[in-house]
């Protein structure tokens, strides 16, 4: 199957475009697939499909109008950002409305003594720590993506970042979310203060995946940057004794700032990308930041120094200036476009385990790359067990897409069989949607789609990602029963 041109798949779309540009500017509306062609996937690139039409919303009112039509017309709708996710969760539909909220980029208010800013779903995670600098605070979850992706889309996924140990992800930084059901209704989940009167609805929405409402406008809470910083730089010379320090630290009740383990295949590859300093030799590096005050900073970075070397580090630095310190990161930052300098295609996984199973994993994944035939680098939020497996593939040799998709599925499948889940903070889409079959019960798959139905009663609102069918399912199991791998799902790819 591939990539759809225009109409094909699409018999309604004039009428849906007529009823558009009724009310929106008629270059708001795109059709021609010159014009379409740049909203056919999202970071999860192999899998492509060109969308039946593009809308260009500029404001509230304008989203509104757009869902009004599209619940009368019986039209599927994708909401999109800054198209930065890695799951397919943004993949659009040639029979629907690729909704894009890219121009909706406005911080509607800053409020530093409240510590609050109020942000359409288009702002830059990072334009919002750039608008708030001149007041000595910041917005603290940091994908490594931030300086492309939206807020929109950070709630929409749950995005977390680097420094998410200490400070959370979106879900733990977001106040209150506006947005519209399919229908074109007003919601709001959360309020301005720190609890909200009835069920917990924002966290409902975080992480909701463009299936439940669009999100149109954003409060999030503003954290005062800590007066000081370091990183201490750790290198080890097994995997294992590297977990064995990210459980130490965390068992001395020591949280950092941010806790990132990174593999020697995966240093080996960003070192000549970012100059980050890494020791080339060591097995596996830990990055171990610490922030707050200069007093508070020294006494932790010698509790992570002792906990280091008791560990079995065989080396351990210490930055000693901000230029020292940004550059540690810089590396840890670049992991993904380092892969792509040495690789033609890679396959960015997300799965998260319990920090005690670490060494499983790797020494699972060592074997997987074996049985598949494909190399493999492995990142990973070390103090929350969220790994980021990168599996190395070039999509111009025949099957080696094929299987790299099996080997992602396989690592997923592993880190449920050890307690853990399918994702951290990359969300389902349709990548993880046959491992959902796998993580959850018929029964718990039912009351998820009892939630779409409450929100979505038609199903318009990101049709086919995150939850599954039971009959899906149930066809998938039918394979594991007779010794099948369950499949990728069947959608238009490169």
């Amino acid at each position: 199957m591939t990539a759809r041109e225009i109409g094909s798949g699409f018999p309604r779309q004039a009428e849906v475009m007529a009823r558009l540009r009724g009310v929106l500017p008629e270059a708001s509306v795109l059709y021609d697939p010159e014009d379409t062609r740049p909203y056919e996937c999202d970071g999860l690139s192999a899998y492509r499909a060109i969308p039946g039409v593009v809308v260009l919303v500029s404001n509230e009112n304008e989203v509104r109008q757009v869902l009004r039509i599209c619940h009368e017309l019986n039209v599927p709708v994708v909401a999109r950002g800054a198209g930065t996710g890695l799951s397919g969760g943004a993949l659009p539909l040639p029979d629907g409305v690729l909704l894009s909220l890219a121009k909706m980029q406005r911080i509607l208010d800053l409020d530093p003594l409240a510590r609050t800013a109020r942000v359409q779903p288009g702002v830059r995670n990072l334009a919002i720590s750039e608008a708030a600098a001149p007041y000595g605070l910041y917005y603290a979850p940091d994908p490594s993506s931030q300086i492309a992706c939206t807020i929109g889309g950070n709630v929409a996924e749950n995005s977390g970042g680097v420094h998410c140990l200490k400070y959370g992800l979106t879900v733990h930084n977001v106040l209150k979310v506006r947005g519209f059901t399919i229908e074109g209704e007003p919601v709001e989940f959360g309020s301005g203060g720190l609890d909200a009167a009835g069920f917990d609805l924002l966290a409902l929405i975080t992480g909701s995946e463009g299936m439940l409402a669009v999100i149109t406008e954003v409060t999030v809470k503003l954290l005062p940057r800590p007066e000081h910083a370091q990183c201490v730089l750790a290198a080890f010379d097994s995997v294992v004794t590297a977990g064995n320090a990210v459980a130490n630290l965390i068992g001395e009740g020591i949280i950092p700032a941010g806790l990132e383990m990174m593999d020697k295949p995966m240093t080996r590859a960003v070192e000549p990308f970012a100059n980050a300093g890494y020791p080339l030799d060591a097995e596996a590096i830990l990055l171990a930041e610490s922030d707050g005050t200069p007093e508070e900073v020294a006494e932790e970075i010698g509790r992570i120094i002792g906990v280091m070397k008791a560990t079995g580090a065989t080396e351990v630095r210490v930055s000693a200036s901000e230029a020292e310190r940004l550059r540690f990161w810089a590396g840890r930052k670049a992991a993904f476009p380092a892969i792509g300098r040495i690789s033609p295609d890679y396959y960015c996984m997300d799965g998260t385990i319990p920090r005690k199973r670490l060494a499983e994993v790797l020494g699972g994944i060592a074997a997987m790359e074996k049985k598949y035939g494909l190399r493999c680098a492995n990142v990973f939020h070390a103090g929350d067990g969220n790994l980021h497996p990168l599996i190395m593939y070039d999509a111009n040799v025949a099957d080696e897409l094929a299987r790299a998709e099996e080997f992602g599925g396989e690592i997923l499948e592993l880190c449920v069989k050890l307690g853990g889940t399918i994702t951290g903070e990359h969300g389902v889409g349709v990548e993880k949607i046959n491992q959902m079959c796998v993580q959850f019960s018929p029964e718990e798959l039912e009351m998820f789609h009892a939630v779409k139905h409450a929100f979505d009663g038609e199903a318009l609102l990101n049709p086919g990602k995150a939850v599954p069918t039971n009959h899906r399912c149930a066809e998938l199991g039918k394979m594991h029963v007779h010794g099948g791998r369950v499949p990728f799902p069947d959608l238009p790819r490169f």
